[in-house]
Protein backbone atom coordinates (compact mmCIF):
# COMPACT_ATOMS: atom_id res chain seq x y z
CA UNK A 1 0.00 0.00 0.00
CA UNK A 2 3.01 2.29 0.14
CA UNK A 3 2.87 5.16 -2.35
CA UNK A 4 6.37 5.05 -3.80
CA UNK A 5 5.79 8.12 -5.97
CA UNK A 6 5.15 10.48 -3.05
CA UNK A 7 7.80 10.68 -0.33
CA UNK A 8 6.75 11.85 3.11
CA UNK A 9 7.41 15.55 3.58
CA UNK A 10 7.31 16.39 7.32
CA UNK A 11 7.34 20.15 6.72
CA UNK A 12 4.40 19.95 4.34
CA UNK A 13 2.47 17.81 6.80
CA UNK A 14 3.30 20.18 9.65
CA UNK A 15 2.03 23.11 7.57
CA UNK A 16 -1.21 21.23 6.90
CA UNK A 17 -1.60 20.59 10.63
CA UNK A 18 -1.09 24.31 11.31
CA UNK A 19 -3.92 24.97 8.84
CA UNK A 20 -6.18 22.65 10.82
CA UNK A 21 -5.43 24.53 14.04
CA UNK A 22 -5.87 27.94 12.41
CA UNK A 23 -9.21 26.89 10.94
CA UNK A 24 -10.46 25.66 14.31
CA UNK A 25 -9.41 28.99 15.82
CA UNK A 26 -11.37 30.77 13.07
CA UNK A 27 -14.47 28.69 13.82
CA UNK A 28 -14.12 29.61 17.50
CA UNK A 29 -13.77 33.28 16.60
CA UNK A 30 -16.82 33.18 14.35
CA UNK A 31 -18.83 31.39 17.02
CA UNK A 32 -17.80 33.98 19.59
CA UNK A 33 -18.96 36.79 17.33
CA UNK A 34 -22.43 35.23 17.22
CA UNK A 35 -22.39 34.34 20.92
CA UNK A 36 -21.78 38.02 21.70
CA UNK A 37 -24.20 39.22 18.97
CA UNK A 38 -21.34 41.27 17.54
CA UNK A 39 -21.91 40.53 13.86
CA UNK A 40 -22.73 44.12 12.94
CA UNK A 41 -20.38 45.81 15.39
CA UNK A 42 -18.38 46.64 12.27
CA UNK A 43 -21.12 47.66 9.81
CA UNK A 44 -19.03 47.90 6.63
CA UNK A 45 -17.05 45.39 4.57
CA UNK A 46 -14.31 44.84 3.46
CA UNK A 47 -13.24 47.99 5.30
CA UNK A 48 -13.56 48.57 9.04
CA UNK A 49 -15.30 51.89 9.67
CA UNK A 50 -13.95 53.08 6.34
CA UNK A 51 -10.37 52.06 7.10
CA UNK A 52 -8.20 49.24 5.88
CA UNK A 53 -8.80 46.42 8.35
CA UNK A 54 -5.07 45.82 8.75
CA UNK A 55 -4.41 49.42 9.81
CA UNK A 56 -7.48 49.89 12.01
CA UNK A 57 -6.04 51.17 15.32
CA UNK A 58 -6.10 48.75 18.28
CA UNK A 59 -7.28 51.58 20.52
CA UNK A 60 -10.68 51.26 18.84
CA UNK A 61 -10.97 47.51 19.40
CA UNK A 62 -13.60 47.78 22.12
CA UNK A 63 -16.85 45.96 22.88
CA UNK A 64 -18.27 44.00 19.98
CA UNK A 65 -15.75 45.60 17.59
CA UNK A 66 -13.03 43.54 19.28
CA UNK A 67 -14.76 40.25 18.47
CA UNK A 68 -15.86 41.11 14.93
CA UNK A 69 -12.60 42.78 13.90
CA UNK A 70 -10.52 39.96 15.39
CA UNK A 71 -12.65 37.48 13.48
CA UNK A 72 -11.92 39.30 10.23
CA UNK A 73 -8.18 39.39 10.91
CA UNK A 74 -8.08 35.68 11.74
CA UNK A 75 -10.12 34.94 8.61
CA UNK A 76 -7.68 36.95 6.50
CA UNK A 77 -4.75 35.05 8.04
CA UNK A 78 -6.42 31.72 7.28
CA UNK A 79 -7.01 32.92 3.72
CA UNK A 80 -3.33 33.77 3.27
CA UNK A 81 -2.29 30.43 4.78
CA UNK A 82 -4.64 28.64 2.38
CA UNK A 83 -3.06 30.40 -0.59
CA UNK A 84 0.35 29.32 0.68
CA UNK A 85 -0.79 25.74 1.28
CA UNK A 86 -2.37 25.44 -2.17
CA UNK A 87 0.82 26.82 -3.73
CA UNK A 88 3.10 24.48 -1.80
CA UNK A 89 0.94 21.49 -2.66
CA UNK A 90 0.98 22.44 -6.33
CA UNK A 91 4.78 22.71 -6.32
CA UNK A 92 5.83 19.78 -4.14
CA UNK A 93 2.93 17.31 -4.12
CA UNK A 94 3.12 14.61 -6.80
CA UNK A 95 -0.44 13.30 -6.47
CA UNK A 96 -2.69 15.36 -8.72
CA UNK A 97 -5.80 14.70 -6.64
CA UNK A 98 -4.11 16.11 -3.52
CA UNK A 99 -2.93 19.14 -5.49
CA UNK A 100 -6.47 19.78 -6.67
CA UNK A 101 -7.78 19.32 -3.14
CA UNK A 102 -5.60 22.28 -2.21
CA UNK A 103 -7.28 24.28 -4.99
CA UNK A 104 -10.69 23.20 -3.65
CA UNK A 105 -9.66 24.48 -0.21
CA UNK A 106 -8.61 27.78 -1.75
CA UNK A 107 -11.91 28.13 -3.63
CA UNK A 108 -13.79 27.34 -0.41
CA UNK A 109 -11.97 29.95 1.63
CA UNK A 110 -12.60 32.59 -1.05
CA UNK A 111 -16.31 31.73 -1.11
CA UNK A 112 -16.31 31.79 2.68
CA UNK A 113 -14.91 35.31 2.64
CA UNK A 114 -17.57 36.43 0.18
CA UNK A 115 -20.33 34.92 2.33
CA UNK A 116 -18.87 36.64 5.37
CA UNK A 117 -19.00 39.96 3.55
CA UNK A 118 -22.57 39.37 2.41
CA UNK A 119 -23.70 38.68 5.95
CA UNK A 120 -22.57 42.19 6.87
CA UNK A 121 -23.80 43.94 3.72
CA UNK A 122 -27.27 42.39 3.99
CA UNK A 123 -27.47 42.75 7.78
CA UNK A 124 -27.10 39.12 8.89
CA UNK A 125 -29.76 37.31 6.82
CA UNK A 126 -30.25 33.83 8.29
CA UNK A 127 -29.78 31.84 5.02
CA UNK A 128 -26.42 33.47 4.25
CA UNK A 129 -25.28 33.26 7.87
CA UNK A 130 -26.17 29.56 8.00
CA UNK A 131 -24.34 28.91 4.72
CA UNK A 132 -21.34 30.81 6.09
CA UNK A 133 -21.25 28.64 9.20
CA UNK A 134 -21.73 25.36 7.34
CA UNK A 135 -19.06 26.14 4.76
CA UNK A 136 -16.66 26.81 7.63
CA UNK A 137 -17.21 23.24 8.83
CA UNK A 138 -16.68 21.85 5.32
CA UNK A 139 -13.47 23.83 4.98
CA UNK A 140 -12.33 22.49 8.35
CA UNK A 141 -12.92 18.93 7.11
CA UNK A 142 -10.95 19.71 3.97
CA UNK A 143 -7.93 20.90 5.94
CA UNK A 144 -8.08 17.75 8.08
CA UNK A 145 -8.20 15.63 4.93
CA UNK A 146 -5.12 17.38 3.52
CA UNK A 147 -3.28 16.85 6.80
CA UNK A 148 -4.17 13.15 6.73
CA UNK A 149 -3.20 12.71 3.07
CA UNK A 150 0.20 14.29 3.68
CA UNK A 151 0.87 12.28 6.85
CA UNK A 152 3.38 9.47 7.23
CA UNK A 153 0.54 7.16 8.23
CA UNK A 154 -1.17 7.65 4.88
CA UNK A 155 1.96 7.50 2.73
CA UNK A 156 3.58 4.57 4.54
CA UNK A 157 0.72 2.63 6.12
CA UNK A 158 1.05 -0.60 8.05
CA UNK A 159 -2.35 -2.13 7.20
CA UNK A 160 -4.47 -3.85 9.82
CA UNK A 161 -5.36 -7.45 8.98
CA UNK A 162 -9.15 -7.47 8.92
CA UNK A 163 -12.01 -8.56 6.73
CA UNK A 164 -14.44 -6.12 8.33
CA UNK A 165 -13.06 -2.83 7.07
CA UNK A 166 -16.02 -1.95 4.87
CA UNK A 167 -18.38 -1.96 7.83
CA UNK A 168 -16.33 0.57 9.76
CA UNK A 169 -15.92 2.67 6.63
CA UNK A 170 -19.69 2.83 6.19
CA UNK A 171 -20.19 3.64 9.85
CA UNK A 172 -17.64 6.42 9.60
CA UNK A 173 -19.33 7.97 6.57
CA UNK A 174 -22.75 7.74 8.26
CA UNK A 175 -21.30 9.34 11.40
CA UNK A 176 -19.83 12.26 9.45
CA UNK A 177 -23.12 12.81 7.61
CA UNK A 178 -25.26 12.78 10.75
CA UNK A 179 -22.88 15.07 12.64
CA UNK A 180 -22.88 17.51 9.74
CA UNK A 181 -26.69 17.54 9.57
CA UNK A 182 -26.70 18.29 13.30
CA UNK A 183 -24.26 21.16 12.76
CA UNK A 184 -26.62 22.55 10.09
CA UNK A 185 -29.51 22.34 12.57
CA UNK A 186 -27.34 24.11 15.14
CA UNK A 187 -26.49 26.87 12.68
CA UNK A 188 -30.16 27.32 11.81
CA UNK A 189 -31.03 27.48 15.49
CA UNK A 190 -28.34 30.04 16.27
CA UNK A 191 -29.01 32.30 13.30
CA UNK A 192 -32.79 32.32 13.71
CA UNK A 193 -32.34 33.39 17.36
CA UNK A 194 -33.77 30.07 18.55
CA UNK A 195 -31.05 29.17 21.03
CA UNK A 196 -33.27 30.00 23.99
CA UNK A 197 -36.59 29.28 22.28
CA UNK A 198 -36.85 26.51 24.91
CA UNK A 199 -35.37 27.90 28.14
CA UNK A 200 -35.37 24.72 30.24
CA UNK A 201 -33.51 21.42 29.97
CA UNK A 202 -33.88 18.45 29.61
CA UNK A 203 -37.62 19.11 29.34
CA UNK A 204 -39.21 21.74 27.12
CA UNK A 205 -41.52 24.09 29.00
CA UNK A 206 -41.82 21.42 31.66
CA UNK A 207 -42.88 18.75 29.15
CA UNK A 208 -41.16 15.98 27.23
CA UNK A 209 -43.30 16.72 24.17
CA UNK A 210 -44.52 20.32 24.36
CA UNK A 211 -47.68 21.45 22.63
CA UNK A 212 -47.21 23.98 19.84
CA UNK A 213 -50.79 25.16 19.40
CA UNK A 214 -51.56 28.91 19.59
CA UNK A 215 -52.88 28.71 23.16
CA UNK A 216 -49.70 27.00 24.35
CA UNK A 217 -47.54 29.61 22.60
CA UNK A 218 -49.41 32.38 24.40
CA UNK A 219 -48.76 30.63 27.71
CA UNK A 220 -45.08 30.06 26.90
CA UNK A 221 -44.56 33.70 25.95
CA UNK A 222 -46.32 34.84 29.08
CA UNK A 223 -43.87 32.79 31.15
CA UNK A 224 -40.99 34.14 29.08
CA UNK A 225 -42.02 37.72 29.81
CA UNK A 226 -41.88 36.97 33.52
CA UNK A 227 -38.44 35.41 33.02
CA UNK A 228 -37.28 38.50 31.07
CA UNK A 229 -36.91 36.56 27.82
CA UNK A 230 -38.08 37.80 24.40
CA UNK A 231 -41.17 36.17 22.84
CA UNK A 232 -40.69 33.28 20.43
CA UNK A 233 -42.58 31.87 17.49
CA UNK A 234 -43.66 28.33 16.82
CA UNK A 235 -40.93 27.98 14.18
CA UNK A 236 -38.21 29.00 16.63
CA UNK A 237 -39.33 26.35 19.11
CA UNK A 238 -39.40 23.75 16.31
CA UNK A 239 -35.85 24.66 15.23
CA UNK A 240 -34.66 24.30 18.81
CA UNK A 241 -36.38 20.96 19.34
CA UNK A 242 -35.03 19.60 16.06
CA UNK A 243 -31.51 20.41 17.26
CA UNK A 244 -32.14 18.58 20.53
CA UNK A 245 -33.56 15.57 18.69
CA UNK A 246 -30.55 15.63 16.38
CA UNK A 247 -28.28 15.42 19.41
CA UNK A 248 -29.88 12.09 20.32
CA UNK A 249 -29.18 10.66 16.85
CA UNK A 250 -25.62 12.00 16.87
CA UNK A 251 -24.92 10.51 20.29
CA UNK A 252 -26.29 7.15 19.17
CA UNK A 253 -24.27 6.92 15.94
CA UNK A 254 -21.09 8.08 17.64
CA UNK A 255 -21.58 5.54 20.42
CA UNK A 256 -22.04 2.77 17.85
CA UNK A 257 -19.05 3.86 15.81
CA UNK A 258 -16.81 4.40 18.82
CA UNK A 259 -17.70 1.10 20.51
CA UNK A 260 -17.34 -0.77 17.23
CA UNK A 261 -13.89 0.71 16.66
CA UNK A 262 -12.68 -0.01 20.18
CA UNK A 263 -14.11 -3.52 20.27
CA UNK A 264 -12.38 -4.47 17.02
CA UNK A 265 -9.27 -2.34 16.92
CA UNK A 266 -8.77 -1.11 20.47
CA UNK A 267 -5.18 -2.35 20.43
CA UNK A 268 -4.25 -0.08 17.53
CA UNK A 269 -3.94 3.57 18.63
CA UNK A 270 -4.25 4.80 15.05
CA UNK A 271 -7.95 3.97 15.16
CA UNK A 272 -8.54 3.76 18.91
CA UNK A 273 -7.30 7.26 19.72
CA UNK A 274 -9.63 9.21 17.39
CA UNK A 275 -12.52 6.99 18.54
CA UNK A 276 -11.78 7.77 22.20
CA UNK A 277 -11.50 11.49 21.46
CA UNK A 278 -14.76 11.41 19.51
CA UNK A 279 -16.60 9.68 22.38
CA UNK A 280 -15.10 11.93 25.06
CA UNK A 281 -15.84 15.15 23.20
CA UNK A 282 -19.39 14.02 22.50
CA UNK A 283 -20.00 13.61 26.24
CA UNK A 284 -18.54 17.09 26.79
CA UNK A 285 -20.69 18.46 23.96
CA UNK A 286 -23.87 17.18 25.61
CA UNK A 287 -22.94 18.93 28.84
CA UNK A 288 -22.09 22.15 27.00
CA UNK A 289 -25.42 22.04 25.16
CA UNK A 290 -27.29 21.77 28.44
CA UNK A 291 -25.14 24.47 30.02
CA UNK A 292 -25.76 26.80 27.07
CA UNK A 293 -29.50 26.67 27.72
CA UNK A 294 -29.37 26.73 31.52
CA UNK A 295 -26.87 29.62 31.56
CA UNK A 296 -29.03 31.55 29.06
CA UNK A 297 -26.40 31.38 26.37
CA UNK A 298 -23.39 32.62 28.30
CA UNK A 299 -21.05 33.59 25.42
CA UNK A 300 -18.04 31.52 26.42
CA UNK A 301 -20.16 28.39 26.93
CA UNK A 302 -22.00 28.88 23.63
CA UNK A 303 -18.68 29.35 21.83
CA UNK A 304 -17.21 26.23 23.39
CA UNK A 305 -20.31 24.34 22.25
CA UNK A 306 -19.59 25.41 18.66
CA UNK A 307 -15.89 24.60 18.94
CA UNK A 308 -16.39 21.14 20.46
CA UNK A 309 -19.00 20.34 17.81
CA UNK A 310 -16.42 21.08 15.13
CA UNK A 311 -13.85 18.93 16.93
CA UNK A 312 -16.26 15.99 17.12
CA UNK A 313 -16.77 16.27 13.35
CA UNK A 314 -13.02 16.54 12.85
CA UNK A 315 -12.25 13.35 14.77
CA UNK A 316 -15.01 11.53 12.88
CA UNK A 317 -13.32 12.56 9.62
CA UNK A 318 -9.91 11.50 10.95
CA UNK A 319 -11.20 8.11 12.08
CA UNK A 320 -12.98 7.46 8.79
CA UNK A 321 -10.01 8.40 6.63
CA UNK A 322 -7.66 6.24 8.70
CA UNK A 323 -10.09 3.33 8.51
CA UNK A 324 -10.22 3.80 4.75
CA UNK A 325 -6.44 3.65 4.49
CA UNK A 326 -5.65 0.98 7.06
CA UNK A 327 -8.51 -1.48 6.62
CA UNK A 328 -9.22 -3.49 3.49
CA UNK A 329 -12.84 -3.50 2.38
CA UNK A 330 -13.00 -7.30 2.62
CA UNK A 331 -15.21 -9.65 0.67
CA UNK A 332 -16.35 -11.79 3.55
CA UNK A 333 -17.54 -9.15 5.93
CA UNK A 334 -19.84 -10.32 8.69
CA UNK A 335 -23.33 -8.87 8.92
CA UNK A 336 -22.77 -7.69 12.47
CA UNK A 337 -20.74 -4.66 13.46
CA UNK A 338 -19.73 -5.70 16.94
CA UNK A 339 -17.13 -8.46 16.71
CA UNK A 340 -13.91 -9.25 18.58
CA UNK A 341 -10.93 -7.08 17.73
CA UNK A 342 -8.99 -8.13 14.69
CA UNK A 343 -5.30 -8.83 14.93
CA UNK A 344 -3.08 -5.87 14.32
CA UNK A 345 -0.57 -6.30 11.55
Amino acid sequence: MRDLTTPYNPRLHAFACVMVGATLLLICAGGHVKSNEAGLSVPDWPTTYGQNMFTFPPSKWTGGILWEHSHRLIASTVGLLTIALASVLWIYERRNWVRWLGIVALAAVILQGVLGGLTVIYKLPAPISVAHGCLAQLFFCTTIAIAVFTSKLWLNPAPIASQNGAGLRRLGIATIAIIFVQLILGAVMRHTESGLAVPDFPRAYGQWSPSLDPAALILYNSDRTVANLPPVSRDQIVYHLFHRAGAVFVTAIIAITGITTLSRFGRDPRLANPAIWMLTLTALQIMLGAATVLSRRTPIIATLHVAVGAMVLGFAVLLTLRAWRLLPAGNTESNTFLEPAAAVA
